[in-house]
């Protein structure tokens, strides 16, 4: 039968030497791999810092227009002043969108940001529903009284709104809401709109028919009552109280003949 050995004792300190050195080398390098991790996450932060508010990588070459029709991307750009060659990060959407909209031609503007280097404009323009002869002028309106787009003659396809001198942008809103409230069919009919005050608009129609209007207080309801009445044979029409209309061949207008 072999006869066993006694143990090394130097083998065995040496042994449990190594394990030591292994676990802590293993500590370490756990230490270490947090404090490298850190390190990369925040070069990779600061990097992108870097890149999104100081480089020219992510800076601003150019600006995009969407939505005009009749006005020039040009005239948009220019009102825009998008500071080309700072980073896009920094630019200030509210500022430029202000400026777009300071344009009379622009309703409304949405600016937003196109990574890596674009800013996009997006405006949507006033529609006029008539044009307003005022101070030797036409000037197109849009459905809330604002004036904008400058015409050299009243187009046929718009009613024409003679404002008197004491007419003012609640005058002008007040006419904007009559027209509106017009059916299509009834437009057609309206040489023009006259108003000198906020209660005195009149309607002049084709043929020389005067409708006295009034306020533009419940003009849906005066339209339809208007309708119903223009199948009478008249030269004045008033509906300036709708539940009480008359019509009228007198120039005083207030003859009832219904």
């Amino acid at each position: 039968m072999a006869e066993r050995r006694p143990p090394d004792p130097v083998s065995a300190a040496e042994r449990t030497r190594r394990r030591f050195a292994r676990r802590q080398w293993r500590r370490r390098w756990l230490a270490w791999r947090y404090v490298a991790g850190i390190v990369v996450l925040l070069g990779l932060v600061g990097g992108s810092v870097y890149a999104v508010y100081f480089s020219t990588w992510l800076s601003v070459q150019g600006v995009e227009v969407a939505g005009t029709r009749t006005i020039s991307e040009d005239v948009v750009r220019d009102a825009a002043r998008v500071p080309e060659g700072e980073p896009l990060a920094t630019v200030d959407l509210n500022a430029v969108r202000s400026r777009v909209e300071s344009l009379a031609d622009v309703r409304a503007a949405d600016v937003t940001r196109q990574w890596p280097d674009q800013v996009l404009v997006r405006i949507e323009e006033r529609e006029p529903v008539a044009v307003v002869e005022i101070g030797g002028q036409i000037r197109g309106m849009d459905d809330t009284g604002v004036l904008f787009r400058r015409y050299r003659s009243a187009p046929d396809d718009l009613p024409l709104v003679k404002a008197g001198p004491e007419a003012d942008s609640e005058t002008l809103q007040e006419a904007a809401t009559v027209i509106a409230a017009l059916p299509a069919g009834l437009v057609g009919e309206v040489a023009r709109l006259e108003v000198d005050t906020v209660d005195e608009i009149r309607l002049v129609l084709r043929g020389d028919r005067q409708v006295m209007w009034g306020s533009a207080d419940e003009s849906e309801l005066k339209a339809e009552v208007l309708g119903g009445l223009l199948r009478q044979e008249a030269r004045w029409y008033d509906v300036s109280v709708p539940s009480r209309p008359a019509t009228s061949n007198e120039p005083a207008g207030a003859a009832a003949d219904r």
